[in-house]
Order: structure tokens, then sequence, then C-alpha cells
């Protein structure tokens, strides 16, 4: 007996056709079980392979950046076990795997599974759903190894066990959308919040500068100190107070007593470009979510989409859309990956926002909607060189308006 065919995942296909071979899935966050439940509903026989580095618990990664508001655990923002998650979709689950190479040629992977053995297993189609890694930024000091980044239920219970029970003071390195949700839950969780950034206001690159100070204003009133135009130079442990004592670039210094680090993702292309296969800013894929090697696929936020004017979209619905089309290609269908408007809802309660941002391709301004009372929010629209509106940017009462806006946005 082959070393391949005595993998379980593997024998429990020997008495399909060979076209049967499992479907197997790297990866187990949203992109990985929401492509195995389309895939069921278009085809139940299939095998199902999903690889899994944890546990494959399932649940809303959003969740992690307000779970304080909601005053949930970690262990509570999981929704179904993978487990069950696994019997329900007819699905062989290998958690605690870690998948070590490729072999596109082949149509086979090795993994050490649970135990550290070193395992083989065929597929028939393979799909990377391997997501994305934290971006972390070089930082001097004795204390740098402290600095924490939460991508994965894993790091938000170690964040928490950090926090304790008692107040205390939060670093937050990061001014974007994540840097900004999360200063909001450690607000609403009775945390003091400092945010450095080197830009001159938060989310700089997704919103129009008066909305990005609408933002400013907000969480400032709520209790963050901002620390912008400016970056964390080094972070030691306090002589005297055993704090984590910050130097900034502008030569201030402050004394917290945990530092989050939320600077961006970076696609995780380190399995693929070890196969060959061909990465950019992420896994490169078509239309159909091919890969530059046969019958490999990818998705969510490890992926490159074609689709989206060569870009990577670490959001819930473009990984919605991508599953959907991946499970019609992987069933035996040829259907394209076409995005639709997909706003975004930013999660600071402190000044409700949704953002539909312009594709990138586009060139024109944002413009301002006039006649609105401060306390009533804000309205942009992007409007390109045609007099086309290509996005906006709702802030505080206006959110409410998005599917007025949606209705006149041209992709």
């Amino acid at each position: 007996m082959s070393e391949l065919s005595a993998n379980p995942a593997a024998s429990a296909t020997q008495s399909h056709a060979p076209q049967a071979l499992p479907v197997v899935i790297v990866g187990a966050g949203l992109a990985a079980w929401t492509t195995a439940r389309e895939l069921r509903k278009l085809d139940a026989r299939r095998p199902i392979v999903i690889i899994s580095s944890d546990s494959a618990d399932f649940y809303a990664k959003p969740t992690l950046s307000n779970a304080l508001a909601q005053k949930r655990s970690p262990e509570q923002l999981v929704t179904t076990p993978a487990a069950k998650m696994a019997e329900t979709l007819q699905v062989q689950l290998l958690p605690h795997a870690l998948v070590r190479s490729v072999d596109t040629v082949a149509r086979s992977l090795r993994y050490d599974d649970a135990t550290g053995h070193s395992q083989g297993l065929a597929y028939g189609d393979l799909v990377l759903a391997t997501g994305a890694e934290p971006i972390r930024l070089p930082m001097a000091g004795s204390a740098a190894a402290q600095v924490q980044s939460i991508n994965q239920l894993q790091d938000l219970a170690r964040f928490h066990q950090t926090l304790g029970a008692a107040p205390k003071t939060v670093l937050v390195i990061g001014a974007g959308l994540i840097g900004c949700e999360f200063a909001n839950d450690l607000l609403l969780g009775g945390y003091g919040v400092h945010v450095v950034d080197p830009s001159p206001r938060p989310l700089a690159l997704l919103l129009p500068a008066d909305a990005g100070a609408q933002l400013q204003q907000a969480l400032q009133a709520q209790g963050v100190v901002w620390h912008l135009g400016t970056t964390v130079q080094s972070l030691d442990l306090h002589a005297t107070t055993g704090r984590l004592a910050a130097l900034l670039a502008d030569g201030s210094s402050l004394q917290v007593d945990a530092v989050l680090s939320a600077v961006g993702l970076r696609a995780h292309t380190a399995l693929a470009l070890a196969a060959g296969i061909a990465c950019e800013r992420g896994i490169v894929v078509d239309a159909h979510l091919r890969t530059s090697a046969p019958h490999v696929y990818a998705l969510g936020d490890c992926a490159q989409y074609a689709s989206a004017g060569e870009r990577v979209l670490p959001y819930v619905m473009p990984i919605m859309n991508a599953a959907k089309a991946l499970a019609a290609n992987l069933a035996g269908q040829a259907v394209e990956l076409v995005f639709p408007l997909m706003p975004v809802a930013v999660k600071t309660p402190a000044l409700p926002i949704v953002v539909a941002a312009p594709h990138p391709a586009h060139n024109g301004q944002w413009l301002a909607e006039a006649g609105l009372e401060p306390e009533a929010g804000g309205a942009w629209r992007f409007v390109d060189e045609a007099g086309q509106q290509r996005g906006f940017v709702l802030t505080g009462k206006q959110s409410s308006r998005r599917m007025e806006l949606a209705k006149t946005t041209v992709l």
C-alpha cells in the first residue's frame, strides 16, 4: 500500500473514480468553511478534507475587535465547534495539523498531523485559504517582544490574559480600520487608550479628510489620546514602575500596561511560494479563483483577486462572494467571480461609519454633501472625472442611508 493511499483521507476515496479525489482545503477560517458549505450545496458526495493548524472552531473574525464591548470571552465567540461543522458538512477535519509542502505536479501535499508525524495526502483539487498574518514593525528596546497582535482567537485570549481584571492603559499602534475598532472596544471595556500612527488622522487611506477628522474627534471625546504623525521607536520596562515605557519618534514618551500592534495584515503566501505558485501582494488568482498551478485555487485574505483589480480584500463580503463562485467551479461549473458593491461597516460605536471604497482605477474626488448638521454625521460621494459616483462614505446618523447611496453608485 502506498504512503498516500495509507492516509485516512486518501483511503476514504479509494472506492471513487480518480476524478473524485478529495477537495483539500488548507485553512479553517471563514473562507474555508464557507467554501465547504457552498460546495456541499452543489455536490453531496465529493470528499472534502479540511486541514487546520488550530482547532478549526467556527467563529466570525470581525467579533475579535468588539468582544470587550459585548462582554464576551474568546471562548464565547465560537459559534459552532469544529466537530459539529465537520459532521454537518460531511467533511473530514484534520485539526492541529501543519501543511509543510505541496507538489502541484503529483497533486499531493505533506503535513505534520496532530501528533507531529509526517503524512502524505493526494488531492483532486486544492484550495489555499491560508489567511494573512499581522505585519510587525521593527522596534528597539528590551520589551519589544511584548508587543501583541490579534488575528485569531488564541491571540485574543492571550491579550485578555495580559489585560487581566484591573483597569489598565493600552497603547494601540496603528490608526487604520482594525486599530480604531480595537481602540473603541478597549474604551468600552474600561481601559485607557493611546493610539500612535504616522498619518495625520485615523483611517487616512480609507476616508476623506473631514470624515477622518470626525472619527478622531469622536474617539477623543470618548477618551482616546492620539499621537499622530509619529511612530514608536522603542519599548522598554520602566525601571521604577515596571510598566512598559514607549519612546516615540517625536521625542515624547508614555507608560502603558500593554501594547497592541494593528498596522495591517500580510497575505500568508509562504506555502504557495514554496510550491512555485505565482504570488504578488497575495496568491494571484484569476476570475475563476485559479492560481498559476493546475487544480490549485485560493481565496480569502491570502488571495489577490483579478476580479478586484489585482487587490487583496480582507473583508467578509468578498470572502462570501468568492466562496460561492469557487464552489461552483469546483463542482464543474465555469463561473467567473464578479464582486458586487460591498460597503464595509467600521465597528466604531463612537462614530458609526460605512465605507464603499472606489476602485483604485477610478480617478476622482470626494465631495461632501452640504446642509448636514454636525450632530447628524456626514456624507461624502466619490465622483470620477465623468461625474459618475463610484463610492461613498457615511458617518454617524447618515450611516442609515447605506442602501440609498448604494443604489446610486456605479462600480
